[in-house]
Parts: C-alpha cells; sequence; structure tokens
C-alpha cells in the first residue's frame, strides 16, 4: 500500500512571502485580511463597556483604523516585511474598561505613552533583543495558545449571540447565519477547496453569511446613514496627559506581554512561510509597533501590536506575499479617515463575525502547539507551559470579585499565562543557568 505523505506547511503555501499578484487578487486578499482581524471589534467593545459618548466612540474607532493601518503598512513594507497585520491587543482590553469606568482615560493615554517610548527606544538600542528570555518558543508559544484560547470565548459569544440569558442567545435565527459561515470556512472550502475557492474562502463565507443575514432581515443600515463622509481624529481626546504609577506598571506589563504576543506571531509567520527573521528586522518591528502605538495615544486610541489571528489566515488560505496585507493597511486608513465606510464593516451582524473567527481562533490555538511542539521535551519546560496555561485558564474565575490593579490582572488569561511564564522560565532555567555557569567559573 502506498504511503500517505502528510500535508505540510511548505504543501499549504501556495502564494510566498514576496509573490506579487495581480492589483484586483491583491485587493481581495487584503480585504479578506482587513474582515479577519478584528481591528474595529475591539474598540466599539470597549466604548460600549465603557458608555462612551458618540464622539468618543466614534475618535476611539477611527483612531485605531488609522494607528493601526499606518503600522500595518510599515510593517509589511519595510520594518518586519512579514504578511503581518495590526491592531489593538486583547490583552488591553480589560484594563482600558477598567480605566474608562474609573475616569482615568487621560493617565491611560500617559500610560501607553509612556510605556511605547520605553518599548522604543530599548528597541532602536537593540536592548530589547537582548532579553531573549521573553521571548523563547515556550514563552512565545503558550502566549499565542492562550491569545487563541482568550479568542475563543468572545468568538462563541459572538457565534451564538450572546450567553446564555440574552435575547436571542442561540436562536435559529442566530444559528443560521453563524453555522452556515463556519461551515463554509472549514467543511468545504478551507479543508477541501482548491485554487481561488481555497483562498478566497473567508470573503464567500462572509458573503454567504450577509446574504442570509438580509433574508432574515438582521443588517442593520442606519449606522451608515448616522456617520459623516470624513473625519479627523481629536488630537488627546480624554484631556491632556496624566501620569499615575499605578496606571503606568499595569499598562507596562500588558504592553511587555503585547510585545511576546508580537515576538510569537513573527516566529509563526516565520515558521509557516519558511523564512527566517534575523534581529533587525526583529528589531524594526518593535520600533514600528511602539512608534504606531505612541501615535495612537495621542489620538485617543490604544496600543497596536501583530495580530495572531492573520496568521491563522495564512495557513487556512495558503497566502503568504505580504504585499495584500500592505492592501490592508490602505484600507484600514480609508476607514478611519472615512466614517461612512468603516460603518460598513459595522453591517456584519455579530453570528457571522463569530462563524469567521471561529475557524480562525481555533488555527491560531494549533499555531500555539505548534511553536510548543519546537521546545525542548524536558520536565522544566512541561512544568512551565502546564502551570502557565493552568493559572491563565482557572485563575480569571476567582477573581471576578477582585477590584483594582490586582483584578484587572487576574481576571486577564493573557496577562496571567505570559507573567507566569516568564517568571517559571526565570526560577527553573535562567536562575539556575546563571548559578550554574558561576561555579564552573
Amino acid at each position: 500500500m502506498a504511503e500517505i505523505t502528510p500535508k505540510t506547511d511548505e504543501q499549504q503555501i501556495i502564494v510566498e512571502l514576496e509573490e506579487k499578484l495581480p492589483p484586483f487578487k491583491n485587493f481581495l486578499y487584503g480585504l479578506q485580511h482587513v474582515f479577519v482581524s478584528n481591528v474595529w471589534l475591539d474598540p466599539i467593545f470597549v466604548a460600549a463597556m465603557i458608555g462612551l459618548p458618540f464622539a468618543l466612540s466614534a475618535n476611539l474607532v477611527n483612531s485605531i483604523f488609522i494607528a493601526a493601518g499606518l503600522v500595518t503598512l510599515l510593517q509589511a513594507a519595510r520594518f518586519v516585511k512579514l504578511p503581518i497585520v495590526q491592531g489593538p491587543s486583547a490583552a488591553f482590553d480589560s484594563i482600558m474598561i477598567a480605566a474608562g469606568k474609573a475616569n482615568g482615560l487621560a493617565a491611560a493615554s500617559g500610560a501607553i505613552l509612556m510605556s511605547a517610548l520605553i518599548v522604543f527606544i530599548l528597541s532602536i538600542t537593540g536592548l530589547l533583543g537582548r532579553l531573549k528570555m521573553l521571548f523563547t518558543p515556550v514563552i512565545s508559544g503558550t502566549v499565542i495558545f492562550l491569545v487563541g484560547i482568550s479568542l475563543s470565548g468572545f468568538t462563541l459569544s459572538e457565534f451564538l449571540g450572546g450567553a446564555p440569558g440574552d435575547e436571542g442567545f442561540a436562536s435559529p435565527a442566530v444559528l443560521m447565519m453563524s453555522i452556515p459561515t463556519t461551515a463554509c470556512i472549514v467543511l468545504l472550502l478551507s479543508i477541501f477547496g482548491k485554487g481561488y475557492l481555497k483562498s478566497f474562502s473567508l470573503l464567500i463565507a462572509l458573503v454567504v453569511g450577509d446574504i442570509i443575514a438580509i433574508f432574515l432581515g438582521k443588517a442593520d443600515y442606519s449606522m451608515i446613514a448616522e456617520k459623516p463622509w470624513f473625519g479627523l481624529p481629536t488630537f488627546l481626546p480624554y484631556g491632556g496627559l496624566e501620569f499615575e504609577w499605578t496606571t503606568f506598571i499595569t499598562f507596562f506589563v500588558a504592553y511587555i506581554v503585547a510585545v511576546i504576543e508580537a515576538m510569537g506571531v513573527y516566529q509563526a509567520s516565520s515558521t509557516i512561510l519558511k523564512t527566517e527573521i534575523d534581529a533587525k528586522r526583529i528589531r524594526n518591528g518593535f520600533a514600528g509597533e511602539s512608534a504606531g502605538s505612541m501615535l495612537s495615544s495621542l489620538i485617543g486610541g490604544f496600543p497596536t501590536t501583530a495580530y495572531a489571528q492573520n496568521v491563522g489566515l495564512l495557513r487556512l488560505t495558503g497566502v503568504g506575499s505580504r504585499y495584500p496585507v500592505m492592501i490592508a493597511g490602505v484600507i484600514f486608513l480609508i476607514l478611519g479617515f472615512v466614517p461612512k465606510a468603516g460603518a460598513l464593516l459595522a453591517l456584519t451582524p455579530s453570528p457571522v463575525v463569530g462563524g469567521i473567527f471561529l475557524p480562525a481562533a481555533a488555527t491560531l490555538i494549533f499555531t500555539g502547539i505548534s511553536l510548543l511542539a519546537k521546545v525542548e521535551q524536558n520536565d522544566r519546560n512541561y512544568m512551565i507551559i502546564g502551570l502557565s496555561i493552568l493559572l491563565a485558564i482557572s485563575l480569571p474565575s476567582f477573581a471576578t470579585g477582585l477590584t483594582g490593579a490586582a483584578g484587572t490582572f487576574l481576571s486577564n488569561t493573557i496577562l496571567i499565562g505570559a507573567f507566569s511564564s516568564i517568571i517559571l522560565q526565570l526560577l527553573f532555567v535562567n536562575i539556575p543557568n546563571w548559578f550554574r555557569k558561576g561555579t564552573e567559573k
């Protein structure tokens, strides 16, 4: 019997990193990256949870579109030169909400600016590259895995139309939108599709989901009429920048987590594309991200980082070219300056968004596992990975009654996982190695 050769990453990538495509194909692939990212969902979610007035909510969305677009374009074209989309990190959602509810958005902007400035200086001086213990596959693989886990709760909430007890939760209308969208991507096109059907699987699924939503009367066009054609973000919309040590430390820890998350995305992307990234590209990548975060803080947004779910798109579609990502950056910029165009994204009902995100989150979890599979198999690494994931998944359920910085930190899966893996890496690996080298001398 003939042996069946398993499908490898090389077989999955059908459009290579430096491959240039016709303009229309570039646009469609870029548009697909835009829809898979949750660049617009994070600010909408954060603004709704804080209860921001309409003007500030619109400014938040526009500012993040502009920052994400600018950094995405520059990263793909000049800095890290990988097909990586930039957007707001989920690690900041809960602390932005906590800051907003405490009327501390001016202090949050100050903390973001200071954190990004520190990382920018560490990047351009090369000092960040020396913190190799932050960028081991053990830590970055754990963080990427937990980003997928963190996205799964949000994704299922969108997929099912909320939580148990919510009106319309898991109703026939909701499931008629979400299930065909996911089935179109996972069961039909991404697994069995070939050529254009596989490459444009998410766009096709999006169209299918939106058509079903229109027939069910679930597409709301009123938001487009309310939005202006052109808009500029407001400089320092929350007032003058403020500095508070507690706020700064919380945001700085989250920012370091975002850096680790970005490094994991760089590693995952380069692994899928079978390409090496040198220290200069990594240094440029971090400098570009931190510069974008500084800009975002000044116009009312929050930090941008490399988006892991778009790496999942590389696996799903086999398109690894960085040129469509440049187009995605341009689209983000247009959406940031043309609010009426940005409102088009909000027309997609939540169950359709959940249907698109579900396979992307699942692929992201596998990407984290594939990074972890490459670590040296020993008891210390097993303990670091196992304890970090266990704490990250279980601790938030015990922190529901806590308030302040402790409550913000312990309710955030990604923060707990990153912090735990760093501490355990130091205790189990780095410090023993330092002592061993000292005794050998």
